[in-house]
């Protein structure tokens, strides 16, 4: 099981010269047109708060702030950790945008490699490496025992989010390790700024039930959410009943790399608002029957059925109505042509791959 995030701001700053933006655009422009020319995944869900468009390895020293990041490209950052097939490699050249930002601190540098997503979700590798070499982790440190401090990917939407984290330990005595945020939300961000803030990482003692900081140091690296969105849109007012109650499908959106459903419930989900911090079981019947239980299953042509409702989301209950968005990231990326269907509540959307 992957550890938490936990979060704490910090203040240090990473941000790129209008100048390294101008060359950064230029080889990615130059990389798209060569590359056009050579081809052609239960969390509980919150109630509603507030890739490479190049897809060439392009070797640019970005430094700001101290830090210094090699720009890799897409594919060499998500293909091993979310398939390596051609068909695979060919969508993350696609959709994947390259990022090398980076800050340094304490002799440990945070780099943002890369991200990929659609409209509603996305997800990010950062790499953390020690600067001088040596191993980074204590001896025998696996992934599921760190966690890091800080507020996390921070894309300053007005609209809900959730996410999770994990870490990418290949080597307990490499210098570097690997550490990938997913982030779904409500509203589109794949045209925003995001911001990284992390302070400390961390492993978490299971005896006191506290994290005891390995790391220390704060990193902060600010990027764009500047990759190609290619989802598909499906659903149109359709209606399943289900524990009584009528649930409408608003949309269905789905990519190569992620999905996410919209509904609207015919009546208003009630709170307890016990005020003690955890979910009453009243709360968890309601979450259940407004979220948890609407099945959303996706078919492949090959007949493997992936249960994705098991997601996290948002329920805003509203005058009378309840609306829902429940969605995330897949664990790989799974091309349009090997999908048939998509299923909501029994409801079934046919897939036809452009």
């Amino acid at each position: 099981m992957n550890s938490p995030f936990e979060y704490q701001r910090a203040l240090d700053g990473l941000h790129f010269t209008e100048a390294q933006k101008a060359v950064i655009a230029k080889r990615a422009a130059e990389a798209a047109q060569e590359q056009a020319r050579e081809a052609r995944r239960s969390r509980r869900p919150v109630r509603r708060m507030a890739l490479i468009a190049a897809a060439a390895v392009l070797v640019l020293a970005v430094g700001t702030a101290g830090a210094t990041g090699v720009l890799r490209s897409a594919a060499e950052v998500f293909s091993p950790l979310f398939g390596g097939s051609p068909a695979q490699t060919e969508i993350i050249d696609k959709i994947g945008y390259p990022i090398g930002a980076s800050d340094t601190d304490n002799g440990v540098t945070v780099t943002a490699d890369a991200v990929m997503g659609d409209a509603y979700n996305a997800v990010v590798v950062y790499t953390i490496s020690r600067d001088d070499g040596t191993a980074l982790l204590p001896e025998g440190t696996t992934g599921d025992m760190l966690l890091i401090r800080g507020s996390g990917t921070d894309l300053n939407i007005l609209g809900g989010s959730h996410g999770g984290g994990r870490f990418v330990v290949e080597d307990p005595a490499a210098s570097s390790i690997q550490m990938v945020e997913t982030i779904s939300a409500d509203v589109p961000i794949n045209d925003c700024t995001a911001t990284g803030t992390f302070e400390d990482i961390c492993m978490w003692d299971e005896e006191t039930g506290e994290a005891v900081p390995v790391i220390e140091g704060k990193w902060k690296v600010k990027f764009e959410m500047a990759y190609e969105d290619s989802s598909i849109t499906l659903g149109n007012g359709e209606a399943f009943v289900q524990n009584g109650m009528t649930f409408t499908i608003d949309a269905v959106t789905l990519s190569p790399v992620a999905y996410k459903v919209d509904y609207t419930v015919d009546s208003e989900v009630i709170w307890s608002d016990s005020g003690s911090g955890r979910q009453s079981e009243e709360d968890a019947r309601q979450m259940e029957r407004y979220f948890e239980n609407v099945e959303t299953l996706l078919t492949l042509t090959d007949g493997t059925v992936l249960d994705l409702s098991n997601a996290g989301g948002s329920i805003e209950p509203k005058d009378g109505i309840t609306i829902c968005s429940k969605g995330e990231m897949f664990s790989q990326v799974i091309p349009m042509e090997e999908m048939a269907s998509i299923s909501v509540g029994g409801v079934v959307f046919p897939i036809s791959a452009v």
